[in-house]
This record gives structure tokens, sequence and C-alpha cells, in this order.
């Protein structure tokens, strides 16, 4: 089948190279033009060392990106990781229309941070969608889904690259097969269970203390490794990363005051929370590096007594 791709960055280069492995014909390859000192998109980068029509639009809505869609004559559009807004005009032009790729079961945990939501709201479940693009964000019609587990040690990293992006890939390619086989079904999304949530940023990723200690690790792995969760020491930024938490079941056993670094156990930062502490494996200080926690106290940048957040 010949297709057009949409899309930036690995996991746009990862399902360029899947199709290409396996022999179908890629038209053209549209990609967002890097800023200004930005990294190489690999996903460019990649279209070019294997000799292909590669466009880069500031917008999808341009004329001009609209007839370069048009001449490609792909029997079918594929949209993975797509920032860009690709209106109906755009992604309606191949044969068989446009299908994309969105992290997450929807109609849940629509919009930009959904691998981010269900870790921090405590989700048992998540998984991705192929879906037929509409004007509506991440609206359309549900072709295939899959699901993954969230374990409690689950991180945005782990859910993501460890499974979700090569979950994603395979799915693209399933998805193309049920196309061009004739039985891709279009399942209306239930607007009833429908979530929207906005980017998960710096703000939203700040650690409130007062917040149970289950709500805080969640938050901390949510976050990892980015936007990264956070909190304060002394007025500077410390963020925290690899979070394992412990259940403590009597009060007399809660020692410190609620985000007081209380020890290293394990190589792990010990932090009191509500109900339980913390223990935290990495850490960043103000405009220092990422460091194991223990690199930290043995620096003496941390030390036990110490309180988070005042």
């Amino acid at each position: 089948m010949k297709i057009a791709i949409v899309g930036q960055q690995d996991f746009g280069k990862a399902v360029l190279e899947a199709f290409l492995a396996r022999g179908d014909q890629v038209a053209a390859v549209f990609c967002a033009p890097e800023k200004e000192g930005a990294r190489p998109d690999v996903l460019r980068v990649a279209a070019q060392e294997k000799g292909l029509k590669l466009h880069q639009f500031k917008s999808l809505r341009a004329p001009e990106a609209v007839q370069a869609m048009r001449e490609t004559g792909a029997d079918l559009g594929i949209m993975a990781f797509v920032l860009q807004f690709a209106p109906q005009e755009f992604v309606n032009i191949p044969k068989r229309g446009t299908l994309q790729f969105h992290p997450s079961l929807l109609p849940k945990y629509r919009g930009p941070s959904s691998i981010n939501w269900p870790i921090t709201r405590g989700e048992k479940e998540t998984g991705l969608s192929i879906f037929r693009p509409t004007d509506g964000l991440d609206e359309g019609a549900v072709i295939l889904q899959k699901r993954t587990a969230v374990g409690e040690n689950d991180t945005l990293g782990s859910v993501y690259f460890d499974r979700l992006f090569p979950m994603g890939v395979e799915a693209m390619l399933e998805g193309v097969d049920l196309v061009k086989a004739g039985k891709a079904p279009r399942i209306k999304q239930d607007e009833s269970k429908a979530t929207y949530e906005g980017r998960c940023g710096p703000d939203n990723a700040k650690i409130d203390w007062g917040k149970p200690w289950e709500q805080i690790d969640r938050l901390i792995r949510g976050c990892n490794p980015a936007p990264g969760a956070w909190t304060t020491l002394n007025g500077a930024k410390l963020q925290l990363f690899d979070s394992r938490k412990e259940l403590v079941r009597t009060f007399g056993a809660v020692k410190g005051k609620i985000g007081e670094i209380v020890g290293l156990a394990e190589g792990r930062l010990a932090i009191a929370a509500q109900g339980g502490r913390i223990h935290v494996g990495k850490a960043k200080l103000g405009d220092g590096k990422k460091l194991a926690a223990g690199d930290l106290v043995a620096s003496g940048a941390l030390k036990p007594g110490q309180l988070l957040g005042n």
C-alpha cells in the first residue's frame, strides 16, 4: 500500500522503518520543521538518508501542505506522533483516509499528556488507540486499541518506552492491514466516558506534602522523566525521580515531620509523608545534574533532618 507518513522524532522514525521493512511504499514524509538550535529530528534525518520525498511545513493548514499531500497519490495517511493540527482538508486527501496513533484508551485521556495522567490518577490500566482523526482533538472513530497494565512502580518512561512505543508501532501496521483488507471498524467514541486533560507541566508537577503518600508516589512516577515532580529545599528547586512507597501501619511508626528527609535506605532517600514514606532513587537539585540519591547525600547536598517544601 502507498502511504504518506506524518510525524516526528523517534516514534515517527520507528513507524517509518517498520513500514519500509515490510515493503510498503512510502510516497512522502511530512514532519514539522525543527526550532532553531534544536536537535535534528530523527524522522527527518531518516527520510533524507533513505532518499524519500520530505516536506517540512510550519502548518499543515497551508495550501502548500495540502497540495503536497495531493501530489503523493497516497492510498492512506499515517499520523505518528503529530503535534501539528491536521485539518480534514489534509487528512481526507489519501484515497482511504488517514489513521492516527494516540497513547490512551480513547475516549479517556484525550489531549497532549495522555500517558502522565493515568499514572498520576492511579489507573491500573492504560493503552493506545488507532483512530480516524477529525477536527476535534482525539475525537475520531476508533479502528483498534491495545491495553497494558500499569504496575505499582511504573513511570511515564517505562509505560511509554517499554510498552506503548513498540505496541504503537505494531498497532499502526495492524491498522493499515485492516484498512487494506476492508475490515477496519469505525467505532464511535462514547462521549459520556470522554475526558480531556491538558498538558502535564511544571505547575501540575509540584508536590503537595499535605497529600496522602500514595498520591505523591503516583505524581513522582507519572512525571518521570518529564516534567519531573518537584518540591523545594531552602528555596532551591528539587526534582524527585524513581519513587517507591512504604506503608506505615501505626501512628507510632511515623518518624519525622511531613516532608522531612528521615534517612537513606538501600540507596534511596526516605521522606516522611501522610500515611507512609516515599523512597526516592534519584534527584536533581537546582541547576545540577540528576544524580543517585546516595550520591547527593554523600556530597552533603541532601541530609536527614532537612524539610522539603518549606
